[in-house]
């Protein structure tokens, strides 16, 4: 079976790292469907969870693995795509013995950045 790709409608990717801010708000617009009062929420909620997680995986524990992932889902979905990108790092560098060290420190960063902006764009509201 052969598709004939001339015949598909192409849709462009959004960036995955924008460039100017931690947060992806044309993402988050359209995962909140533009409503205001949800994304005030969602933002509220990653900022808490983000730094709970990062303070758990400070430690590394034994699910440190499943923490990421959660950190990773968590960013992707409010558009926070370094966060994710850093997190998908850290999973990585668990997998392969890598650079843990230097994994969760730009994880950290990049979480930190992700929630200063969060706690402008809240302020903003």
């Amino acid at each position: 079976m052969s598709l004939n790709l001339e015949h598909l409608n192409w849709m462009p990717s959004p960036s995955l790292v924008p460039e100017d801010s931690a947060i992806d708000v044309q993402h988050l617009g359209r995962m909140t469907l533009g409503e205001a009062a949800l994304e005030a929420e969602v933002l509220a909620l990653f900022s808490a969870q983000s730094g709970e997680l990062i303070a758990r995986l400070k430690t590394m524990p034994v699910d440190a693995g499943a923490l990421a992932h959660t950190l990773k889902g968590s960013a992707r979905a409010i558009g926070a795509f370094r966060v994710a990108e850093a997190a998908l790092g850290l999973e990585a560098a668990m997998k392969t013995d890598g650079d843990l060290a230097g994994a969760m420190t730009r994880l950290q960063e990049t979480v930190e950045e992700a929630r200063e902006t969060i706690g402008r764009m809240l302020n903003r509201s």
